[in-house]
This record gives structure tokens, C-alpha cells and sequence, in this order.
């Protein structure tokens, strides 16, 4: 893991991604193309920190394309720090081209200044997927602890835990908020192969009908 520093002067925000992986220049391949085969991007939403998380599925194997952290400086003028982590989302989604963006919806016992922070942050984040077209679907802390540790009050180390087990890590991915993407994201490559399947026994079932 690496800290990069913000090149994009047009803000001129000291911004920091603490990342793993990289964006590929050129993208992956075209969601058409995939197959059997398909890439989430995670995301686990703050004004403060925006943690991501690639992970691509195929059958039963899950493997870590890239995670890590979006900061944005407290003393920044809010929409000026939404445009940042919009920009960066940007980058990811036409770097990996996924098939669908996850995200982590607010925890119920959260306060409200803690509310309206990840609110605005998931609003841009769901802003630069519909402009692309992708897919988005939210989770629960609790739904995401029960398809990663088939527990849905695990605590941070045993997410951690099971994240790296799951993606073949030799360690727990860090900081916590790239973990927490890629635990979303792995709750929606879970999920996508029911949901897949459920859509093509659809069409069957009305044409009986």
C-alpha cells in the first residue's frame, strides 16, 4: 500500500489515496465481453473518506483488483470535496468498467451530522454510476457482515478477516474503509449469480404460462 498524491491541480486539493492495485489506463474489458464472469466496485461512502474496493467473481473464486481510500481535507468547501470524490469514482468506473456498483447504505444508529456526510457522498457516488449506465445496488453494515462472516453483528477484525481469507489475501486489506468496500462488493458478487439466474428462468416461466 502506497499514499499518492493528488495530480489533478485543477482542484487543488491535497487529496490522498492510500491505494492497492491501480486504475488500468486502458480498462479491463467491456461488460459485454464478460461472460460468466463480472467486476463490482465496492464502495463504503463518506464525505471524510470513501473507501473502494474491485473485486472480480468467477464461479466460486473472488480475487482483489484494486481498494483503497479517497480523502478529502475538512477545510475544503463541501461541494468543491463532492466533486473530488465524484472525479475519483469516475476514474474507477472507466478504468475497470464494471458490471455493477455496490454500496453501503448508512448505519441506522449513526447521528445526524454522520447521516448527512455519507448521504451526500453516496448521492455522488450514485451520480457517476447512472450517468454511465451501471447497475447499483445498497447493503446493509449487517447485510454485508452476513454474506462475508454469516454473522451480521461481526465486529471490523473479523470482516478483515474474512475479506483477505475470501480473496486469497496473505493479510487483512487496510485501511478499514477499503476493507469495508470490498466487503460490499463481495456481498454483491454473492449475490449477482441468483439474480442472473432468477432473470433467465423469468422469461421461461411466462412463456409456459
Amino acid at each position: 500500500m502506497e499514499d499518492v498524491p493528488d495530480d489533478r491541480p485543477e482542484l487543488g486539493l491535497p487529496l490522498r489515496r492510500a491505494l492497492i492495485g491501480r486504475v488500468p489506463g486502458g480498462g479491463v474489458r467491456p461488460r459485454t465481453q464478460n461472460g460468466d464472469r463480472m467486476i463490482v466496485v465496492g464502495i463504503d461512502p463518506g464525505t471524510a473518506s470513501t473507501g473502494y474496493g474491485v473485486v472480480e467473481g468467477s464461479g466460486s473464486t473472488l480475487s482483489m483488483l484494486a481498494a483503497g481510500v479517497i480523502e478529502t481535507p475538512a477545510g475544503v468547501r463541501l461541494e468543491r470535496r463532492l466533486a473530488e470524490i465524484h472525479g475519483h469514482v469516475v476514474e474507477l468506473l472507466q478504468g475497470y468498467r464494471p458490471d455493477a456498483v455496490a454500496i453501503e447504505e448508512l448505519y441506522f444508529g449513526a447521528n445526524a451530522r454522520t447521516a448527512f456526510a455519507v448521504g451526500q457522498a453516496r448521492g455522488v457516488v450514485l451520480l457517476a454510476a447512472g450517468q454511465r449506465g451501471i447497475p447499483s445496488r445498497s447493503y446493509t453494515p449487517q447485510q454485508v457482515k452476513g454474506a462475508v462472516c454469516g454473522n451480521g453483528r461481526a465486529s471490523k477484525e473479523q470482516v478483515g478477516r474474512m475479506v483477505a481469507r475470501l480473496l486469497g489475501l496473505s493479510e487483512p486489506p487496510s485501511p478499514d474503509h477499503a476493507a469495508d468496500a470490498l466487503a460490499v462488493a463481495i456481498c454483491e458478487c454473492n449475490r449477482s449469480p441468483f439474480d442472473r439466474a432468477l432473470a433467465r428462468t423469468a422469461p421461461e416461466s411466462e412463456a409456459r404460462g
